[in-house]
């Protein structure tokens, strides 16, 4: 699935065995840094299964971001079924390596899951929870016509509390 959002083309696509390479760049103190620090590499195989799982158990669906025309990887993008506030949702997050951060390609690849998650019309909404401390995400909430709930705690990965924001969309065609 393609988006271009203010000119920048994306596509999405299933995650696949050859993503664990994409894990481990991603894996880096500089972008785990929001999200509790690196993993080890037993948790990454761990985590690369989940995403391997996600869709044929139909809970969610994770995504490679690759960049047209050059199809080169650029990040992750991913949503899967959760429950937050007595409510059954999608929870969202994305990661977008270094060196191609700053070009609206998490907003296009966010734009592209929101499309996706939509045409399933299995929940109304999406929710997404970056840290408080993490302009840039929040900047993409804002950008893609989340609302701002509230500030929560949120706890990610599982022993680790951290303050986000929790930012809600409303999906289309449900």
């Amino acid at each position: 699935m393609s988006e271009n959002v203010n000119g920048t083309l994306v596509n999405i696509v299933p995650w696949s065995e050859s993503d664990l390479e994409l894990l481990r760049l991603i894996n880096a103190p500089d972008m785990m840094e929001h999200l509790g620090g690196p993993e080890t590499d037993e948790q990454l195989r761990i985590r690369h299964k989940r995403y391997l799982e996600i869709s044929e158990k139909g809970k969610g669906h994770m995504f490679s971001i690759v960049l047209l025309p050059t199809r080169e990887v650029v990040g992750s993008i991913g949503y899967w079924d959760s429950h937050w506030h007595g409510e059954n949702v999608y929870e969202v997050g994305w990661s977008v390596l270094p060196g191609f951060q700053g070009r609206g390609l998490a907003s296009s690849a966010l734009q592209a899951a929101i499309s996706h998650a939509s045409s399933e019309a299995k929940f109304r909404c999406m929710h997404a929870f970056p840290s408080i401390h993490n302009p840039a995400s929040n900047a993409v909430c804002r950008k893609l016509n989340f609302t701002q709930i509230s500030e929560c705690e949120f706890e990610y990965p599982p022993g680790h509390f951290m303050q986000c924001n929790d930012w809600r969309l409303e999906l289309d065609g449900i």
